[in-house]
């Protein structure tokens, strides 16, 4: 049996999702520990006032003490959510980082909440096998060394099938999907595992997809969609005005039952080993791909260069949990920077499985700013500039073949 901690009469703070991992941490810390055990849930994206109340439920009937509910949102978005959209950040050239990102957030919350209540130990409900015990640990053990973390299902190597036995023998509630899928909501999309992807061969049934069911059995006809940017974030939906966060949550609703942003990302874990899980990510990959030709019409080619460099290494470290690492606030001046001319609208034509980009309009026009037409006339350049251009660019591999020995037969 664990042992207690020195402040036995003060509560455990539970990183609380309503999962499987979560809904099985209340009663085990209370049976094990004899100490009151307090939920907090960190609305980082996808929780209405439905999902809200049964959380809240969920965790009474489970036996907490107590129930928090903080929104984070809008702190997560401009935080994290809009350098990652300025970075056009995608892991593998695909995953958006839909769930993952926003735990450096939800974790420097539950650190705060702790603070406030007077209680120096916090748990969460993350497997030895996956990501979030890093990024959890990583941010918690930065901001307040001094905490003591509880880490159940990892560190008693409980499994999925025996949660579900202990929950049920007691008589306690059971998430929807029980133990056959681990499923992850926030603000950038949705993740979803389950027995599939644990191998490389399969993909998940179409009734465990949680945005886009149907997206290809009962398509929706096509939509155009018009998306404003001001300085690299987005501000308008179809000339509609909105906050970022606000926009995000429109726009899911609109993209998803096409199924854009679906997928099944095979990546590199924090741990070192391959790792495997389906994804929804609508509002991302519209927002990501209408920023990036934004960018290409106002950026020149060596700014989008040394911003990519950079993204990745940004995107590395989100993934890792390492948010606070000073070099993210680098990264982020940069990014900024980057961002001033970044200013204008895009349209989008949303069709089953795709976001095709239209086209892209700013006052930063790069292509606006040339005389020439390219393919079809010259502008600032005559033809004679044209031709010795052409010459010199060609000299270091005129140099290497004539180095080489070659070229000196007839």
């Amino acid at each position: 049996m664990p042992s207690l901690s020195p402040g036995a009469e003060a509560p455990i703070l539970l990183a609380f999702s309503g999962g499987l991992d979560t809904s099985f941490c209340v009663p085990w810390l209370k049976e094990t520990y004899g100490r009151p055990v307090i939920t907090v849930t960190v609305d980082t994206g996808g929780i209405d006032a439905a999902a809200a109340r049964q959380l809240a439920e969920r965790a009474n009937l489970l036996g907490a003490s107590a129930h928090h509910l903080i929104d984070a949102r809008y702190d997560y978005f401009d935080r994290v959510l809009r350098w990652l959209l300025i970075g056009n950040v995608r892991r593998g050239q695909m995953y958006p980082l839909c769930v993952g990102a926003e735990r450096s957030i939800q974790a420097q919350t539950v650190a705060a909440m702790a603070r406030k209540l007077g209680t120096n130990t916090v748990a969460h409900g993350c497997t030895a096998a996956g990501n979030d015990q890093v990024r959890f640990e990583v941010a918690l053990r930065t901001l307040a060394p001094g905490l003591e973390i509880l880490a159940p299902v990892r560190d008693q190597a409980f499994k999925r099938p025996e949660q579900l036995n202990y929950l049920q023998e007691r008589k306690l509630p059971v998430p929807p999907h029980g133990a056959a899928y681990s499923t992850n909501r926030g603000l950038w999309g949705v993740t979803i595992g389950g027995k599939e992807t644990l191998t490389s061969a399969g993909s998940i049934p179409e009734d465990a997809w949680v945005l886009s069911k149907d997206a290809f059995t009962k398509p929706p006809a096509p939509r155009r969609i018009v998306i404003g940017f001001e300085s690299g974030t987005p501000v308008s939906l179809d000339g509609e005005k909105l906050a970022p966060v606000s926009l995000v949550e429109r726009l899911e609703t609109v993209a998803a039952p096409f199924g854009i942003g679906r997928g099944i990302h095979l990546g590199d874990t924090i741990i070192g080993t391959k790792g495997r899980v389906a994804f929804e990510a609508p509002a991302a990959t519209v927002l990501i791909d209408a920023h990036r030709e934004l960018e290409k019409l106002v950026l020149s080619a060596r700014q989008q260069r040394i911003k990519d460099l950079v993204a990745a290494s940004y995107g590395d470290l989100v993934h890792e949990g390492q948010n606070l690492d000073p070099v993210c606030r680098d990264i982020e001046a940069l990014f900024a920077s980057s961002q001033a001319r970044v200013t204008g609208s895009v349209t989008i034509l949303l069709r089953p499985g795709s976001a095709f980009v239209e086209g892209v309009d700013s006052p930063w026009s790069l292509m606006k700013a040339s005389k020439g037409v390219y393919g079809e006339s010259a502008g600032e350049w005559t033809a004679a500039d044209a031709h010795g251009f052409s010459k010199m660019v060609s000299l270091p591999g005129v140099f290497w073949t004539r180095a080489g020995g070659e070229g000196q037969k007839p």
